[in-house]
């Protein structure tokens, strides 16, 4: 077993720092939000998922537990997406921003699937075939895409809240918004059907990047480590760790590929 690409060090680096992050300040990291306030052992599950994050993280770094690892970590990520985010959609499904919030967990089971499914055994292979192999990796890239398509949405249903985030020395803020949205959108409808979905994939990876370059990153400064704005970049990065895996999937495949042509 050997370790896959630059995309599965940086996301498992980054997976290894929520665990991190989480042990030191007591709270779950961004990307783990949602739990209820009033539920049984909430504390100690923050510790909890905490430990299980930086083991797998740490896991995907070293080329002999990388496959459990990354069996463990889908696994993880799966149930608290189900379980945790997807209940707000259920009980508000109108509202869009649950979409986005479980889009945001979303991109980090599809990076991680991406990696179960690389990396799974024969065990895996013959007992979970529609999660290992290159079923495995489609699937993975389908949810990927979803999550796009509910981030572009977001985009708009929210339009001026993300127009304030553009910098101020880029003009035409709103202009900005449409344009990251619809990119977003056709990114997603890309990647789900198989036309130049390696395009698509890289480019995603690459605007969520500049995203937490341009709009967080320079905020910093003023921020303290906690606070929402350390939160938003934290999280930026997971989506850009996580883009960049699903990304490097498609190496191989050529940039302007559709169809049969762009899938495993």
């Amino acid at each position: 077993m050997r370790i896959q690409n630059v995309g599965q060090v940086i996301f498992a680096a980054v997976m290894a720092g929520l665990g991190v992050m989480s042990l030191m300040t007591g709270h779950f990291a961004p990307i783990f939000d949602g739990v209820p306030k009033a539920l049984p052992g909430r504390e100690a599950l923050v510790y909890v998922c905490a430990l299980i994050t930086l083991a797998c993280g740490a896991g995907l770094l070293w080329k002999r537990a990388a496959a459990p690892a990354a069996r463990v970590l889908f696994a993880y990520l799966l149930v608290w997406m189900l379980l945790i985010k997807v209940r707000f959609i259920l009980f508000d499904p109108l509202t869009e921003v649950n979409y986005e919030s479980t889009g945001e967990t979303a991109v980090s089971v599809a990076a991680a699937w991406v990696l179960y499914a690389l990396l799974a055994n024969d065990w895996d292979r013959q007992k979970l075939g529609l999660a290992t192999g290159d079923k495995g990796v489609r699937n993975a890239r389908v949810l990927f895409g979803l999550a796009l398509i509910a981030f572009g949405l977001s985009h708009f249903a929210y339009l001026d809240n993300t127009a304030s985030l553009v910098p101020g020395w880029l003009p035409w803020h709103a202009g900005w918004a449409y344009f990251t949205g619809t990119a977003y959108l056709a990114a997603g409808v890309a990647i789900i059907i198989g036309v130049y979905a390696r395009l698509a994939t890289t480019l995603t990876a690459a605007q969520m990047g500049l995203f937490g370059l341009l709009v967080w990153l320079p905020r910093l400064g003023a921020a303290h480590f906690g606070d929402e704005i350390w939160g938003e970049f934290i999280l930026t990065c997971t989506l850009t760790s996580g883009a960049w895996v699903v990304a490097d999937s498609y190496r191989g495949v050529a940039w302007l590929a559709s169809g049969k042509a762009a899938r495993p």
